[in-house]
């Protein structure tokens, strides 16, 4: 692109964003990471501003959202559906409050509503006399897509408002696909090898323009009301203030977002910011920002638009969770269990908040369905922690003759032979312990927090001690002695002492903790706490052959077969023994279930979003009470908590006359048993 000559920059960039545009909105197939979009976007509105004898009405700054599609009836908007400035720093956002300010001559203090900025589609639903009467799509923000058959589909949007409710009504929000619902559905379409969705608001984005409303109603879709519209008021209402609007709407029956706040001022307003952040991560929605307003709407009004942007709000845009780079190379790392995993080395890249060169790509399968080729550009996903992930392959990049990727036939690290068993996805190292790669991993899941929990046990301090041959086995970490971990490089003998002290803590555990640290396959936290309260005791699961560990609920043949071979092998029974009998790791009998534990015997199923705690906070506390949770409803299941976005599963329970409870129901619950969730959490 020639930067020299502003008029050829900018045809250049209205053409690149048509494209990208039109990938996005209409074959719902994008080729470019929403933040490389919004640089793009960003470049030509500021060489616009510079040149504004450049601008044309058919320029992509002149539009919102995307042309509506000819598949659909059009719906001309009343008022505009405005899209939104946008700030990525404190300095900013104190800049636009000093321009509100400047607007509106005063220097009293403002107060704002602040909320997270759902990524997912705007969308505008008619209420008359309480009836869903239309619902349609932003579009390019004058007109937009008549969707009210597929949205009619949602179970978090009311066909009917409670109460009195004004009419006629405009409602303005967001739909998404919430997390779980998206992770559910890739993993569906990946076992049945058809297209997954590249991301949430994607696969919102999709959904809501499905010609088939039947397909739409197999898609987790949920919703969160954030205003109404500025036509004309309603009859007999007049409400003053924002904040007045959401309490509203929630009286109504529409679903707002439970983080909303009202803050008195600017500063309260960038606290709000830092603990969405932060929080993030936890939320079983995607968001790329939080959404500040002015709250009173008479100064709204005053402050007015401009460049179809209201002066009265803004988004403050966190960093980007998704970016394209280029594939170098694919490693293959051995896990604890041989697992071969290839691993993409990428151009590094800016994403999420880090510089990113490695990402995931789980099996070879996942290389086959993305067809992925050395060289190819690729859009890659990460949140917080998490793995960063190839989601997609841009063909139209790809370079000729682009090398294929293939698993070796030998390990990486110990040459042995790599095998796949029939009907296995994942290939694995034959060499067992004599591979120092499954050595070093088994030793780092012992000591991992969801099993042992050794604290200061760290990596690095693996391979250490697995480079100075002071560990053969886990063992043999608690035989380690002060002067030989202080020895170690980076440590001294306060460390050493810490460790050790850590070591001896570890000891004092519980059953389920020492069978999930063991590493048995297929055996994770769940199936070892079941096994846990079955056998009681590590004498008593070591006999049990395969026959009857099936007779134990949620252990299949395969899983009863991986735990009876586990135990076969002499060398993982010494261990067990050896850990127990002589290093002295030891946790209380186990009581009877049954007795002790309220929800002994029932099994639960959690589907649909979660606000006020996260799934994994429901499963601990379902588990703690004794039940069993389930990722799918069957005719055993004796309860099924159904958050908003709930799909196939709540309609499943339906069909079987399960019962159903809703997150505020499943609080009450647990409130009954004794287990009660504290102010924040309860109903």
């Amino acid at each position: 692109m020639d930067r020299s000559d502003p008029r050829a920059e900018i045809a250049a960039l209205r053409e690149e964003l048509n494209y990208h545009r039109h990938r996005y909105f209409v074959l719902d197939d994008p080729e470019i990471a929403d933040a490389e979009y919004d640089a793009l976007y960003d470049r030509l509105a500021d060489l616009e501003a510079t040149h504004p004898d450049l601008v044309t009405p058919d320029s992509p700054t002149q539009r919102v959202g995307a042309a509506p599609s000819t598949q659909f009836a059009q719906v001309r908007h009343e008022t505009p559906m405005l899209s939104l400035d946008k700030c990525t720093s404190t300095s900013e956002l104190a800049a636009w409050e000093e321009r509100c300010r400047r607007l509106l001559a005063t220097d009293d203090e403002l107060t704002y509503f602040c909320e997270p900025k759902i990524d997912g589609v705007a969308v505008s639903l008619l209420y008359n006399d309480g009836l869903l009467v239309r619902a349609a799509t932003r579009g390019d923000g004058e007109t937009g897509e008549d969707i009210t058959a597929n949205v009619r589909t949602i179970g978090a949007i009311p066909l009917r408002l409670t109460g009195a409710a004004p009419t006629p009504l405009e409602v303005r929000g967001e739909v998404y696909m919430p997390i779980s619902g998206f992770l559910e559905f890739n993993r569906r379409a990946q076992e049945a090898g058809e297209r997954t969705i590249v991301n949430p608001r994607n696969g919102a984005a999709g959904s809501l323009r499905q010609l088939d409303p039947a397909i739409t109603a197999t898609r987790p879709l949920s919703m969160f009301c954030y205003s109404i519209g500025d036509g004309p008021p309603a009859a007999g209402w007049r409400p003053t203030r924002h904040s007045e609007v959401m309490a509203a709407l929630r009286t109504w029956g529409l679903r707002t977002n439970p983080r909303g706040r009202l803050q008195g001022d600017l500063g309260a307003c960038a606290d709000y910011v830092e603990a969405l952040l932060a929080e993030r991560d936890d939320l079983d929605y995607a968001i790329d920002g939080a959404v500040i307003k002015v709250d009173d709407l008479a100064l709204r009004r005053t402050l007015g638009q401009i460049t179809r942007k209201p002066r009265w709000a803004i988004a403050y845009k966190y960093p980007s969770e998704e970016a394209s780079t280029v594939l170098r190379a694919v490693d293959f790392q051995v896990g604890r269990t041989g697992a071969i995993t290839p691993v993409a080395k990428l151009e590094p890249v800016f994403v999420g908040g880090v510089t990113v060169s490695n990402a995931t790509l789980h099996n070879m399968d996942e290389v086959s369905r993305l067809d992925l080729k050395i060289g190819d550009t690729v859009l890659i996903h990460r949140a917080g922690d998490v793995i960063p992930q190839v989601m997609k392959v841009v063909e139209s990049k790809r370079p000729r003759d682009a090398p294929t990727v293939a698993m070796p036939s030998e390990c990486p690290v110990c040459g042995s032979a790599i095998v796949q068993e029939e009907g296995e996805a994942v290939a694995r190292c034959s060499g067992g312990l004599r591979c120092r790669a499954q050595h070093r991993e088994r030793l780092r899941h012992f000591a991992s927090r969801q099993a042992l929990d050794i604290e200061g046990l760290g990596d690095k301090l693996v391979d250490q001690l697995l480079a100075e041959g002071l560990v053969g086995s886990p063992a043999d970490l608690y035989r380690l002695t002060v002067d030989q971990v202080a020895g170690l490089e980076r440590m001294g003998a306060k460390s050493a002492a810490n460790l050790l002290a850590a070591l001896d803590e570890s000891k004092r555990t519980t059953f389920a903790r020492f069978i999930h640290a063991l590493g048995i396959r297929e055996v994770g936290e769940t199936t070892a706490a079941t096994l846990a309260k079955e056998f009681r005791t590590l004498s008593a699961l070591i006999a049990a052959d395969e026959e009857t560990l099936q007779e134990v609920e949620d252990v299949g043949p395969i899983v009863a077969s991986r735990i009876a071979t586990f135990f076969a092998d002499e060398t993982n029974r010494t261990l067990a023994e050896e850990l127990h009998h002589e290093i002295g790791i030891s946790w209380e009998e186990v009581a009877e279930a049954v007795q002790t534990e309220p929800l002994a015997g029932q099994t639960w199923v959690l589907t649909g979003s979660l606000e006020r705690m996260t799934r994994n906070e429901a499963k601990a506390i379902l588990l703690e009470l004794g039940a069993r949770v389930a990722s799918s409803v069957s005719r055993n299941t004796t309860v099924v908590v159904a958050g908003p976005g709930a799909g196939s599963k709540r309609g499943r329970a339906e069909e079987l006359g399960i019962e159903i409870v809703d997150e505020a129901g499943f609080a009450e619950r647990l409130a009954g048993l004794g287990r009660p969730l504290g102010d924040a959490l309860a109903p």
